[in-house]
C-alpha cells in the first residue's frame, strides 16, 4: 500500500475554514477563491477516504474524522512553521521578550509555549511570570511585560487579540459539594478583590436574590482549589485547569461568559513578539479543542 502525503498548503485552509467557521472567509484570509477551497477541502476527503464536514442546518460541521484531521492538522503545521522559523532564526534579532499568563494556564500551557518558543528560537531570552489579571495588565502597562495572556475585563490596548470566549461555571467539591439549598447565604471562595469573576459570581448571586458570604479568600488559585476541594464553598472560574477533584454544578445562578485576550505591549519587539503570540495561539487553540472535548462532550 502506497503512503499518502498530506498536502500542508491544504491542511493550513482547512484548519482555517474550521476556526474561522466559513471556508468563505478562509478563503479571504487565503487570498484564494471560495472554489479554490472547496476543491482543497476535497482532496482532503480524497485522501483520507473520509468525509471532513457534514452538513447541519444552514452551515457545516466536522465529522468525527473531521475532528481527528483537524488535531493532527494543527500540530503537522506548527511543526512545519517551528522548523522554517528554526531555520530562518537567525533573522530576527536577539532579544528579551517578558510573557505574563493567569494561573489556569500555568501548568497545562506554559510547558508547550515555552519548548516550542525556545526550540525555535534559542536567540531570545523569555522571561514569564504567572499571576493574576489586574498584576499582569499593570505590568503591561508599566512596560515590565511584552505580552499577556489575560480575561478581559473591558480594557482597550493598541495591540489587542480575541484568542476566544470561555464560559464562567460554578465549581463544588466532588466529595464534600455544599448543600446550597438549606443555607441562607451561599458560601464563596474567591481571590481577594479585585477580581473579574469574584465580581460576576456577587452579580450573578445578588441579581438571583440569593445572600452569600465569603466563606474563603486566597491569592493563589492552589489555594482556591484546595479550599473547594475540602468543602468550604463554592467558586468561580472556567473549566480550564480544572482539578479532578472537583465538578461543575449547574444548580445556581447563569453566569455570563468572559474573552481570552493576548495584548502586546506598544514598545514590544515586533518580530519576536509576533512569533512568540503566533505559538502561544496555536498552543491555546489545541488546547481549548481538547478542553472542549473531554468537559462538554465535543
Amino acid at each position: 500500500m502506497s503512503r499518502i502525503s498530506l498536502d500542508l498548503d491544504v491542511l493550513r485552509s482547512f484548519v482555517a475554514g474550521v476556526e474561522l467557521g466559513s471556508f468563505a472567509l478562509a478563503a479571504q484570509r487565503m487570498n484564494r477563491s471560495t472554489s479554490a477551497i472547496s476543491a482543497q477541502l476535497k482532496k482532503l476527503e480524497e485522501q483520507a477516504g473520509q468525509a471532513m464536514m457534514r452538513k447541519a442546518g444552514r452551515g457545516l460541521v466536522l465529522t468525527p474524522a473531521g475532528e481527528v484531521m483537524l488535531a493532527y492538522a494543527r500540530r503537522l503545521l506548527a511543526l512545519n512553521d517551528e522548523a522554517v522559523q528554526a531555520v530562518q532564526g537567525s533573522g530576527l534579532e536577539q532579544g528579551w521578550i517578558r510573557f505574563g499568563m493567569q494561573e489556569d494556564f500555568g501548568e497545562s500551557l506554559l510547558p508547550a509555549i515555552l519548548g516550542q518558543f525556545t526550540r525555535a528560537h534559542p536567540q531570545f531570552r523569555l522571561d514569564v511570570k504567572v499571576a493574576r489579571n489586574q498584576q499582569l495588565l499593570d505590568g503591561l502597562a508599566k512596560g515590565e511585560l511584552d505580552l499577556v495572556l489575560a480575561w478581559d475585563g473591558g480594557q482597550q490596548w493598541p495591540y489587542q487579540q480575541v484568542m476566544g470566549t470561555l464560559p464562567l461555571c460554578w465549581i463544588d467539591s466532588k466529595s464534600s459539594p455544599v448543600d446550597c439549598s438549606s443555607l441562607t447565604s451561599i458560601p464563596l471562595v474567591a481571590f481577594e478583590a479585585p477580581c473579574l469573576l469574584r465580581a460576576a459570581a456577587c452579580a450573578a448571586l445578588e441579581q438571583a436574590g440569593l445572600g452569600w458570604r465569603q466563606a474563603f479568600c486566597s491569592s493563589s488559585l492552589s489555594g482556591i482549589w484546595a479550599a473547594v476541594a475540602a468543602g468550604l464553598g463554592v467558586t468561580v472560574r472556567t473549566p480550564l485547569g480544572l482539578p479532578e477533584t472537583l465538578q461543575l454544578r449547574q444548580d445556581l445562578p447563569a453566569l455570563p461568559d468572559i474573552r481570552l485576550m493576548l495584548y502586546r505591549a506598544e514598545s514590544a519587539s515586533a518580530s519576536g513578539c509576533a512569533r512568540l503570540a503566533e505559538i502561544v495561539s496555536q498552543a491555546l487553540h489545541a488546547y481549548l479543542h481538547g478542553v472542549n472535548r473531554s468537559r462538554f462532550g465535543g
